[in-house]
């Protein structure tokens, strides 16, 4: 089975919902569901300087959020094992909260049998 992990570096605008749990926590499931997947369980963690770090358990493994405010920088890390659309997950993202300056790198995880 298919292992890949999509890194995802960008700057969110103002006003984007990065500061408040239940919208992200709302977007983030959105993206999720737009790739076929299927969260099992959600926790997230708002720091003092509204710093966010949310984290989806998936069927097909996870995705986390993690945003510093002082830089206007999310990062979102999805690890895919699985019939998941991990591109349709991240397009999803990059859309609902209008991502700019979007880096997106993808590693393939795993070791090929010997």
């Amino acid at each position: 089975m298919p292992k890949r992990l999509y890194a995802v570096d960008a700057l969110f605008p103002p006003g984007a919902p990065v500061a408040d749990a239940e919208k992200l926590t709302a977007i983030a499931t959105a993206a999720v569901h737009a790739g076929r997947g299927h969260v099992l369980e959600t926790s997230h963690v708002l720091f003092p300087n509204e710093a966010l770090t949310l984290v989806l358990i998936l069927a097909e493994s996870h995705l986390s959020i993690h945003t510093w405010p002082e830089e206007d920088l999310i990062s979102i890390d999805l690890f895919s094992c699985g019939a998941i659309d991990g591109d349709a997950v991240v397009a999803s993202l990059v859309s609902a909260l209008s991502l700019e300056n979007v880096s997106i790198q993808q590693v393939q995880r795993g070791i090929a049998p010997a």
